[in-house]
């Protein structure tokens, strides 16, 4: 008999063995235990299909059971009669369930294509990174497993994960790579990659050495490992990247697709067999929350740590509905069957009205609070039971949605406020922890980025109720959300009103506003209470504002424009929307600039005071930039690749970047963002991932100047220095200065023309638009 305490690593099937589990021992031991899992999937028909499909598959008693039962379909809103087809080996039930839709292609089916991580955790509680006591017989098959931590505790013991590292020198997409460099605790080693043998051998050595739980790559899914496995099957020396000893890697093509109007791309990934790999750079949502939230992810969804370190939150969301679903004995259908309910055409307009916006006041406004709802719309979602299955075309109902004439049932929860409920309470505890705690508490870090995960779960899962292909979604509880969500913000900006504050700005799921005497935290607590009383939602103060300014449209700046502007806190922490700064299109060099501008007027107490200093940086700036003194990597823009090459009619700078990059054979998709220098002359750019450099003398200096002063224009025009009057006095300052001589670009050598610009045309440049 063997009795442990440790962590679940990973989980997978298998041809012979059923379900093989990996488990970090509290002790040290890396361990392998097998469990026979039988897994079954659902087929819905009528009487005579179902007769038919049994006898299909009635001839295989050994790999096959079949039994007539009972189900509840939430779309239906009642039980219904299905055949339940548990395959003994769920490594074999994806094969049976392809070979069963095939033949019986008009039956509806369910269960059917599920992680096979979500029914062990629907079955046995235990979920991936989950503490738990564990038993297993001699031969080291699972007997029991009871979890000593769930899912929504918040300080959870830490996982002893042994990580190694590995990342090549530079970015394989930008220059070719000259050592691999391999890090596990205070150790570094470093591997020549032009001579394969003695980096395989030792690469080998050192994975024997350590038994890392997690390899941790830097373009290991889409360059690193490839290489690695390509050599290691040219020389017959196998790295062991795998525990489990026999099984190679899974590889997953990359992908594109769109989401929320835009193109998504998703590198090719691989994943591990008893042990676990994450790319850093093909990971989702890395650069926001790390290993602590992508741990977090892989709790809450159930799905393995590798898996949810590259799903998108949307994903998630679903894995979460469905695990609920699962426990609760409610089919999920493997096909989404709901159509839109029938409705006259006029109701289309007052139905479908998304979120409430008004237009801000342009321009600084001093102490104001910004008041936002705590997860709007899954609080609304839990509070209102809003679900699929409980919305009612019943216009006479007691519990009508506001201004749709749908009712929702509250006789039961729904199937979606079930599984967000835990979610949204952990997402609030975790916030009023980091609002209670100082900075320098040893967990603050760690809650941070789990929250952060959890943030973008609960974003997301709005949208995912109203999105077509979701297994639980319904258009009509996507509207009714947004109805709630209206009237919800009405009634706040009502209550704010009521109590003598000026509404400055409402959007979404908040609202700015305004009281002379109502300068601190204290005196906006009655105004929360008051929101809250009258809302039923959760509410919170993000912050008073020492000033904040709303600015206006790049095209017309006397047009409001909602979620566009910047401000500074009464701690002195500063907040932008929709500004360079924030854009991720944005070169550095100008981010950067119009962050620091930002900052020097937030150092002063009335920000006119900062308005030297802010010019005499902008005048170094533009000195350093005409000097050839800015590093060519901080004038990098990153622009995403909106479609194929052939779709473009006029091409973007980012295709015509593509389309240099075609020339050398470098191959970019639909979703990538491609980095590119603006240049003199044709084709205008330069892609950055070129085999040869760029030329400094070929960059465009007056569109560089132009996008600067355009930034400083946003940040500085509330106090008087707009972009036109900013261009006059930098202009005005060149003229005085003595320009080097720069010398003519070789075209020949860099691969596009490049000319020259006199002074005159370089102002004319600078005024244009």
């Amino acid at each position: 008999m063997l009795e442990f305490t440790g962590w679940l690593l990973d989980l997978f099937e298998d041809p012979r063995e059923g379900l093989v589990l990996y488990f970090i021992d509290e002790d040290g031991a890396r361990r392998r235990l097998i469990y026979p899992f039988p897994v079954t999937f659902y087929a819905l028909g009528s009487d005579v299909e179902l007769r038919a499909l049994w006898r299909h598959l009635s001839n295989r008693p050994r790999e096959i059971t079949l039994r007539r039962t009972q189900r509840m379909d939430v779309f239906k809103r009642r039980m219904v009669m299905a055949l339940a087809v548990t395959v003994q080996n769920p490594y074999e039930v994806s094969k049976v369930f392809r070979q069963t839709a095939a033949h019986f292609p008009h039956l509806e089916y369910a269960d059917a294509d599920l992680q096979v991580s979500l029914r062990f955790a629907a079955k046995t509680k235990a979920f991936p990174l989950s503490r738990c006591r564990v038993v297993a017989d001699e031969d080291h098959k699972l007997e029991t497993i009871d979890i000593l931590e769930d899912a929504w505790v918040l300080k959870t013991m830490p996982i002893p994960l042994r990580i190694m590292t590995l990342s090549p020198d530079v970015a394989p997409h930008h220059a070719r790579p000259h050592y691999l460099k391999a890090a596990i605790g205070d150790e570094e080693y470093h591997f020549d990659l032009q001579t394969w043998r003695p980096l395989l051998v030792n690469l080998r050595a050192l994975i024997q050495r350590y038994d890392p739980d997690l390899l941790l790559t830097d373009w290991g899914d889409t360059w690193l490992l490839p290489r690695l496995l390509q050599q290691s099957e040219k020389y017959h020396i196998p790295l062991g990247l795998n525990r489990e000893v026999g099984r190679g890697v899974s590889w997953h093509e990359e992908r594109t697709y769109f989401s929320y109007g835009q193109i998504v791309y998703r590198g090719q990934q691989i994943h591990l067999f008893g042990r676990c790999h994450i790319d850093r750079q093909n990971a989702m949502l890395w650069d926001d929350y790390r290993l602590d939230g992508t741990i977090e992810v892989s709790r809450i969804t159930a799905l393995p740590l590798q898996t949810a370190s590259r799903v998108s939150p949307g994903t998630g969301i679903s894995s979460i509905e469905m695990l609920t679903a699962l426990r609760e004995g409610i089919l999920v259908p493997w096909q989404k069957q709901q159509a839109e309910m029938l409705k006259p055409a006029a109701d289309l307009f007052t139905a479908d009205q998304g979120g409430l916006v008004y237009q801000p006041h342009i321009g600084v406004h001093k102490h104001v609070a910004q008041i936002d709802f705590v997860s709007l719309y899954p609080a609304i979602m839990v509070h209102f039971n809003i679900s699929p299955e409980t919305i009612l075309p019943d216009p006479q109902g007691d519990n009508m949605v506001p201004a749709l004439g749908l009712a929702i049932d509250t006789s039961q929860d729904g199937l979606v406020p079930k599984a967000l409920r835990p979610l949204l309470e952990k997402r609030i505890a975790m916030k009023k922890y980091l609002a209670s705690k100082p900075s320098w508490d040893p967990f603050r870090k760690n809650f941070s980025r789990r929250a952060s995960a959890l943030k973008w779960l609960l974003v997301t899962c709005f949208g995912y109720l109203g999105y077509k292909n979701a297994r639980f979604g319904r258009i009509e509880a996507h509207q009714a959300v947004t109805a709630y969500g209206r009237e919800a913000l009405l009634r706040a900006k009502e209550a704010a009103e009521d109590l003598g504050f000026e509404v400055i700005q409402l959007y979404v799921d908040g609202l700015w506003v305004q009281h002379p005497d109502k300068t601190q935290p204290a005196d906006i607590e009655p105004l929360l209470l008051e929101i809250q009383a009258r809302t039923a939602l959760p509410i919170s103060l993000d912050g008073i504002y020492r000033w904040v300014v709303f600015v206006g449209s790049r095209q017309d700046k006397n047009r409001p424009v909602a979620n566009r502007y910047f401000g500074v806190f009464q701690d002195g922490s500063i907040k932008v929307r929709g500004i360079d700064a924030r854009r991720r299109d944005s070169t550095p060099f100008v981010s950067q600039a119009q962050m620091h501008l930002l900052e020097l007027l937030a150092s002063k107490d009335q920000p006119e005071e900062a308005l030297p200093e802010a010019i005499a940086f902008l005048q170094e700036r533009l000195r350093a930039l005409r000097h050839r003194q800015v590093d060519l990597s901080d004038l990098l823009v990153r622009q995403r690749l909106g479609r194929k090459l052939a779709a473009y009619r006029t091409p973007s700078p980012a295709a015509r970047a593509v389309l240099q990059l075609q020339s050398v054979g470098k191959e970019m998709r639909p979703g990538q963002r491609v980095p590119f220098l603006y240049t003199l002359g044709r084709p205008g750019v330069f892609a950055w991932d070129m085999p040869q450099r760029p030329n400094p003398q070929a960059v465009d200096v007056a569109r560089y100047q132009r996008l600067l002063l355009r930034a400083a224009g946003i940040v500085l025009e509330s106090w008087g220095w707009d972009e036109k009057r900013l261009t006059e006095k930098m202009l005005s300052d060149a003229s005085q200065l003595k320009l080097p001589t720069l010398p003519k670009p070789h075209p020949e050598k860099h691969g596009h023309q490049v000319r020259r610009l006199t002074d005159s045309q370089a102002s004319h440049a600078l005024s244009g638009p």
